[in-house]
C-alpha cells in the first residue's frame, strides 16, 4: 500500500537568519509518523542575506518531496504559497529616541484636537450650553469642560480597547483592524510580484 501525505502551506512562516528552510518550517504534515518525519525534515532552501521575506510556491514543495521520495503521494490543500520570513534581532530602543518621539506624537495630537474644538467652536458652544441651563454668562464654564476633557480621554481608551498593555476584552481594537489589513494587502503585493516576476521568467525562456 502506498503512502500517503497530506500537505497544508501556512500562509505566513517564519525562521532564524542563517538556517536552511525545513519543510516542516513552513507547513503543517498529515500521515504516518516515520514518513512525516522524513518528510519534514526535508530542506527546501536558503535565505539570502539581501532578502528578508520571499514566496515559496506549493509546486517547490512537491518538487522538493517528489525528488526524495518518488513513490509517495501527496495531496495539498489551504493556500498554494506560503510568505517565509527571516526574523532578525531587533536593536534595543533608545530610550531618548522614545521620549522624543513620545512627545512629538503627543503635542502633534494634543494640537489636532485643539484645532478641531476651535473649527467646531466647542467652547462657544459649552457657553451656550451654561447660558441656557443656568441662565448665566460665563467664559470658563468648567462644569461641563471638566467632564467633557475628562470623557474625550476615557472615549479615545475605550475605543482603542488598550491602556498600555493591558486589554479590557479580547476584541481587536481599530488600530489593530487597521494594521492586519495593511498587512493582509502588502502579503498580496509581494505575492502578486513574485507571480509577476515569475511568469516574466517564463516569458524570456
Amino acid at each position: 500500500m502506498e503512502e500517503c501525505v497530506y500537505i497544508r502551506l501556512k500562509y505566513r512562516a517564519q525562521i532564524k537568519p542563517n538556517t536552511p528552510i525545513l519543510l516542516k518550517d513552513i507547513a503543517n504534515i498529515i500521515g504516518n509518523e516515520d514518513v512525516t518525519e522524513k518528510v519534514g525534515e526535508l530542506v527546501l532552501g536558503e535565505f539570502s542575506k539581501d532578502k528578508d521575506v520571499f514566496i515559496l510556491d506549493v509546486t517547490v514543495v512537491l518538487q522538493t518531496i517528489f525528488r526524495h521520495f518518488p513513490k509517495l503521494t501527496m495531496d495539498t490543500y489551504g493556500p498554494s504559497q506560503t510568505i517565509v520570513e527571516v526574523i532578525r534581532k531587533r536593536k534595543k530602543v533608545s530610550k531618548v529616541g522614545f521620549i522624543i518621539v513620545w512627545l512629538i506624537l503627543f503635542v502633534g495630537a494634543a494640537f489636532a484636537i485643539m484645532n478641531f474644538h476651535e473649527d467646531v467652536s466647542m467652547r462657544q458652544m459649552h457657553e451656550r450650553l451654561y447660558f441656557m441651563i443656568t441662565g448665566e454668562h460665563s467664559s470658563h464654564p468648567l462644569i461641563f469642560q471638566i467632564p467633557y476633557s475628562i470623557g474625550l480621554g476615557l472615549g479615545m481608551i475605550l475605543f482603542f480597547n488598550h491602556i498600555f498593555k493591558k486589554k479590557f476584552n479580547d476584541e481587536p481594537s481599530p488600530m489593530e483592524v487597521e494594521m492586519f489589513n495593511y498587512q493582509q494587502e502588502l502579503d498580496q503585493y509581494l505575492i502578486m510580484r513574485e507571480n509577476k516576476m515569475y511568469s516574466s521568467f517564463l516569458d524570456d525562456d
